[in-house]
């Protein structure tokens, strides 16, 4: 199968893909803060897979995962973003949106030979899980078109991945609670309320924030990792 990808090398664009993306971020003023710095300094890279929830996809993008952490400068202090786009899916809901993410993740972790990441729990119902992809642990923002948080409303399906330590890193410079706040605030404005799925890590399992749904308090993770 010919997976449709792109790479692009630092400060490189890869076309309306990657033009899209920014437009939505820095010239809509996406309320993460984060987000627009990272696109502003062209500290990201961009991938597009066919389908997501297909082996190929999956298999295709836990090799780039693993470049992506092998070759990431852990010894500075600069972000780096991971970005996987699938701009040919089409979700009609946010529950189908849901299901394709996690039925994609648990293809990329059956794949993975890396243990997990230690530092994080593979259980997706423990308060300290966190996904883990080539022995790195990272935070997963679900994007697309219907989502019902206007912050999440990509122009097309997206995974947007984000190492755990990049947020330990901003602890160790005691600038998270700043950033963190300036980024509920944004999102307030922009939506009249803040995503009430979002919570700090090691208060309820992040799983619950990936794919942007409101999920019920009973809601559960489909798989768990280990």
């Amino acid at each position: 199968m010919n997976m449709k990808r792109t790479i692009p090398k630092k400060n490189s664009r890869s076309g309306s893909i990657t033009e899209n993306l920014k437009n939505f971020v820095v010239e809509e003023n996406h309320p993460c803060i984060m987000a627009q710095t990272v696109f502003k300094q062209n500290n990201f890279e961009i991938y597009n897979y066919e389908k997501m929830g297909s082996s190929d996809a999956a298999n295709q993008m836990l090799r780039d995962i693993e470049s992506y952490v092998k070759n990431y400068n852990f010894e500075s202090k600069s972000f780096r973003t991971f970005i996987a786009c699938f701009p040919g899916d089409d979700f009609s809901s946010e529950k189908e949106f849901e299901e394709s993410l996690w039925n994609h993740l648990k293809l990329m972790a059956n794949q993975d030979e890396i243990p997990w990441d230690d530092s994080v729990s593979g259980k997706a119902d423990d308060s300290k899980f966190s996904f883990s992809l080539g022995g790195r642990a990272f935070y997963i923002v679900g994007m697309h078109p219907n989502s019902s948080r206007k912050a999440r409303r990509s122009p097309f399906p997206v995974l947007v991945m984000n190492l755990h330590w990049q947020f330990e890193l901003l602890r160790e410079m005691g600038v998270y609670e700043q950033v963190r706040d300036r980024i509920r605030k944004r999102d307030k404005k922009l939506q009249g309320s803040i995503n009430p799925m979002v919570e700090d890590f090691g208060t309820y399992s992040e799983a619950r924030q990936y794919s942007g749904r409101n999920v019920p308090a009973d809601w559960k993770c489909p798989f768990n990792f280990n």
